[in-house]
């Protein structure tokens, strides 16, 4: 049975909605055309021409990266530039390519969590949980309908906190309603004033799926016109959002850690501030560049912080108090392409995939 781009990407982003990209970028199908036919997919980190070009030799059709190849609208096609270039070579060899950037960095068990596994900690957390990005919706619904709407709900995606799910608040009271002429009222008399016993459901969701849970709500709903409210939160969504921490199983020696994380990584190098003369037990991390979020990292009481890459002066504050290292952006996400072939395999096993064999890696170690 043929598979398409979009059911790829649909997959995809079930894992990693793109509500959750950071505003600045552009995650998502980059070219292609969504119907087409997928014959094979190349998993890579940065998209480059060599790339393409081993996409071709493979037979795939398909490019999946991580870091997007088009971050900034392009003014011409000319060629004068490797992004251009792509472009063209991309559309003349008929090969599509998506991006999941920073909605895959800040999804649960995305790009931080797989670094964190390789580490091997555990108690893993978000570092920075996502703000403002929850609603809570409030729903009446007959008493004897009030199981079949919240399984609705739920299924549609509300209910869940942290590593709960299918949560809710119950109440029960009284709701009242006069149906009009051209009503078709589930209970009740056109022109009498009806009293119905109703559950109040009270639920929470991602603000990305309103529209879909507002389509389950009412079509799982007896009434006519469901009376509903929908609130927006500030709570901390802690599901998602950058970075994460979590703990070692032993405490480690600093420069043993330190080497042990070279070697995972396979960095030419790691660069990292004064050692403290302290054991390692609480690590905060964030592939790429997650300099922004150090301050995070020293907040949560980590002993190390450990990311792609940071400027000469962000290293000056703190140091005291926390380790800061840094492994490489290219190394901090390299492992990436496991988390494309987990979710894409588990769901298209007979669909060929491959991973580059191209370091796209513009810096390099003497």
């Amino acid at each position: 049975m043929a598979i398409t781009i979009k059911e790829i990407a649909n997959t995809l982003e079930m894992f990693a909605p793109l509500p959750l990209q950071d505003g600045y970028d552009n995650a998502g199908l980059q070219i292609g055309l969504t119907e087409a036919e997928v014959t094979g997919v190349l998993l890579c980190l940065d998209v480059t021409e060599q790339v393409i070009d081993e996409a071709e030799a493979l037979g795939c059709n398909l490019v999946i990266s991580h870091h997007p190849l088009l971050f900034k609208p392009l003014k011409r096609i000319t060629g004068s530039n490797s992004v251009e270039r792509c472009v063209i070579k991309a559309i003349s060899k008929g090969i599509a390519i998506y991006s999941a950037h920073t909605n895959l960095d800040n999804a649960q068990g995305g790009v931080n969590h797989r670094i964190a596994c390789k580490i091997g900690l555990e108690n893993v957390q978000t570092l920075v949980p996502k703000e403002e990005s929850l609603l809570k919706l409030a729903v009446y619904v007959p008493v004897s309908k009030a199981d079949e709407v919240r399984e609705a709900l739920f299924a549609a995606g509300c209910g869940n906190i942290g590593n709960y799910d299918c949560c809710s608040y119950n109440i029960e009271g009284t709701g009242t309603f006069r149906a009009g002429n051209n009503c078709t009222p589930y209970c009740g008399e056109i022109g009498h004033l009806h009293s119905e016993k109703e559950t109040r459901i009270e639920t929470i969701l991602p603000s990305y799926i309103k529209n879909r849970v507002v389509s389950a709500l009412i079509k799982a709903h007896p009434y006519e016109e469901p009376a509903y409210d929908i609130y927006p939160l500030s709570n901390k969504w802690n599901n998602v959002g950058a970075g994460v921490v979590g703990t070692l199983p032993q405490e480690a020696d600093e420069q043993e850690f330190l080497l042990n994380i070279k070697k995972i990584f396979n960095a030419g190098c790691v660069k990292h501030t004064a050692l403290r003369g302290k054991k390692i037990k609480k690590v905060a991390l964030c592939g790429g560049a997650g300099a922004s979020f150090a301050h995070a990292a020293l907040a949560s009481g980590a002993d190390i912080y450990i990311t792609g890459e940071a400027r000469y002066h962000e290293l000056f504050d703190n140091t005291d108090k926390m380790i800061y290292a840094i492994i490489g952006h290219y190394e901090s996400e390299q492992y990436t392409t496991e988390i494309f072939k987990d979710i894409i395999s588990g769901a298209y096993p007979q669909l060929p995939i491959k991973t580059t064999k191209i370091n796209t890696n513009p810096i390099n170690c003497i």
